[in-house]
């Protein structure tokens, strides 16, 4: 299988987070994605390419050129007001109920405002190469992309930062640009047709699902644990079905607390049962590993042995796939992990 990645992501190392009004170390790390890239690298079959400059055309096609614009100056902005934290986090938020009832009116140059205009919670700070390294993941995920389209049956995408969080005009959730939603977008555009978007983890994409919410090409199904108690809280119901010409291509599947193996492969088979009645679409799969029982920041319970069959079962479907790294924070396992999915996927295909 090709694997596309770049050290890019190295240049976004963000120190802390906020969990429980107490600053912590960051969970989403650069060491994540380099335990990925070796355990790869030590199976002979997987080949490494770096990836190709795109552009910010198919960027904008997806997000607010405003917040694109915020995110590329975020930095500079800060050193110029004279900032000397190591990393920007926002400390309020531009929530609706501010203006309610008022007109809205522009956006505040502090850079502590502008921040808060853009970033929904306290887990994503921007550091200085946060912009840069953002930008390359969007490369890897196309050029996994172009692959794809130009004959290999799968291609993976080793994106750090990671993406399903992003919304058109919103970063958090370690996430600033949407990877799978530019790629979705990009080959819906290219093709003309539809494509699918398989979210495997364990928090809800809440960014996919806003971004295609409406359109009818795009089909969002999503397995992830229970907003009722899981991040990111306010989406990921399974009531929400999209709206408008999109409804009905949104699918969410919260998954219980300490969900095993056998019953994660369950709820698989249904999420992969809607993906084969939307037709011979491309396939899209936000890859995360934070499904394991030994994950930090979740609380299913799969093994690295089901990550095989969940990966086999994705790849009998015959569909043109295209895998992108999301979550997955137990770096001892990580790597393994990513792998066993990925080896799954290419035995079936």
């Amino acid at each position: 299988m090709r694997v596309v990645s770049s050290a890019e992501h190295l240049r976004h190392r963000p120190l802390h987070e906020y969990a429980d009004g107490q600053a912590i170390a960051c969970f989403e790390t650069p060491e994540r994605a380099e335990a990925i890239r070796q355990a790869l690298e030590r199976d002979s079959a997987f080949a490494f390419e770096p990836p190709t400059e795109h552009g910010l055309e198919p960027i904008t096609a997806v997000h607010d050129h405003a917040m694109v614009d915020y995110l590329a100056t975020a930095w500079a902005g800060w050193e110029a007001a004279g900032e000397t934290a190591p990393e920007i986090l926002p400390d309020t938020f531009a929530l609706p109920a501010y203006h309610e009832g008022m007109e809205r009116p522009r956006t505040s140059g502090h850079p502590r405002g502008r921040v808060g205009t853009w970033v929904f919670d306290a887990t994503s700070p921007i550091v200085e190469g946060t912009y840069e390294a953002s930008r390359a993941a969007v490369d890897v995920a196309l050029t996994a992309a172009d692959l794809v389209l130009a004959g290999e049956r799968s291609a993976y995408g080793l994106c750090r930062p990671p993406g399903h969080h992003a919304a058109r005009s919103m970063m958090g959730g370690y996430c600033y640009f949407n990877n799978a939603a530019i790629v979705a977008d990009d080959l819906a555009r290219r093709t003309g047709g539809r494509v699918a978007i398989l979210d495997v983890d364990y928090h809800h994409g809440n960014g996919t699902q806003q971004i295609f919410y409406a359109r009818p090409e795009v089909l969002y199904v999503s397995l992830h644990g229970d907003p009722d108690r899981a991040y990111p809280y306010f989406s990921g119901f399974a009531e929400e079905r999209g709206a408008g010409a999109g409804a009905g291509t949104t699918l969410n599947l919260p998954l219980p607390a300490g969900c095993s193996d056998e019953e994660y492969l369950v709820h698989l088979d249904h999420a992969l049962e809607a993906v084969d009645a939307f037709g011979d679409a491309p396939l899209v799969v936000s890859l995360g590993v934070d499904t394991y029982g030994r994950d930090p920041i979740c609380d299913l319970a799969l093994t690295t042995g089901a990550y095989r069959e969940v990966g086999r079962r994705v790849g009998a479907l015959g569909r043109s796939t295209v895998v992108l790294q999301e979550g997955g924070y137990f770096i001892p396992a990580i790597g393994e992990n990513v792998r066993t999915w990925l080896t799954g996927l290419a035995e079936a295909q």
